[in-house]
């Protein structure tokens, strides 16, 4: 009973604000998705990044090791979900980025926050940094056949994140004005991210829910079960192997649809992984986090 009380007040808040944006949506008033998106990852959630990083209690140490464990998952996430796609006749510019990409920013990072305090948090932001790189590298490669470093090197929440690991290592402080500021303004970000990812969720079209639900579950388990023996590997802390399983058990994120979208490959299949694997969290996250809290 004690787990599941801990379980349901983890869960119960990020799928609540998630909600609330669904039902915004539902009832027929106006949200600037585009707006709102761009003041949270440009504005928002950067602030909070380098909040994060500056303030934390974490051995820098640990947290080098968390980047080296985050980067070994993702690629061993990368080859599994290479072969995964190859061997089900896949298209890979629609898929291959869906799959390694999981929502570790709207639905990891509170969940993280929620389920293990501010320790926990610390770690999530470096796995969440490597994916944001991930996405807008990598995943755009694949998806189109090329990038550009120039304007991933431009990208806030990679600047926010290096300039944070900077002042971790060196010890250095903001002056309280500007460290406040940076503080309040890092504070909204969760809260509209979730209200973003259940307005996006309401707004999509999926299309083949049957086959979205298998390979849902098969996103899961890989880069779940990936984040099992990376984490054994790399002898991570307890904190931050249970975050770097909870946060690769992450569902399919919303960015994936957006460069779908954009880049003009199977949106509405995309959609249908996002919608999926979302609903299919609400049984997933308490599935996962009675393993990593036990």
């Amino acid at each position: 009973m004690a787990l599941f009380l801990i379980i349901f007040n983890v869960v119960a808040p990020v799928f609540l604000i998630a909600g609330s944006g669904y039902l915004w949506v539902k009832r027929g008033v106006e949200y600037p998705t585009e707006f709102v998106t761009r003041l949270a990852t440009n504005i928002a959630i950067p602030c909070l990044v380098f909040d994060s990083l500056v303030n934390t209690n974490i051995d820098p140490d640990a947290l080098a090791t968390m980047f080296w464990a985050s980067l070994a998952t993702y690629g061993g996430a990368m080859v599994a979900v290479y072969i995964f796609v190859k061997l089900a006749r896949l298209d890979m510019p629609s898929y291959f980025a869906p799959f390694v990409s999981g929502n570790t920013g709207n639905m990891g990072l509170p969940l993280c926050l929620f389920a293990f305090g501010q320790a926990g948090f610390g770690y999530a932001i470096i796995l969440f940094s490597v994916t944001s790189v991930f996405a807008f590298s990598i995943g755009i490669y694949v998806i189109t056949g090329g990038t550009s470093l120039r304007k991933l090197a431009r990208e806030p929440l990679v600047l926010s994140t290096l300039l944070g690991l900077v002042f971790l290592v060196q010890g250095w402080q903001l002056p309280e004005f500007l460290a406040n500021t940076i503080n309040l303004v890092g504070g909204i970000g969760i809260p509209i991210m979730l209200i973003t990812l259940g307005v996006a969720v309401a707004r999509l079209k999926p299309a083949n829910i049957v086959n979205a639900i298998w390979l849902s579950a098969a996103k899961i388990a890989i880069c779940t079960g990936i984040a099992i023996l990376v984490g054994a590997f790399f002898d991570l802390p307890d904190v931050a192997y249970s975050v770097l399983i909870l946060q690769m058990s992450a569902p399919v994120a919303v960015t994936s649809y957006l460069l779908a979208e954009r880049f003009k490959v199977d949106a509405d299949a995309v959609a249908g992984l996002v919608v999926v694997s979302t609903v299919m969290t609400i049984g997933v996250a308490p599935l996962v986090l009675s393993f990593v809290l036990v």
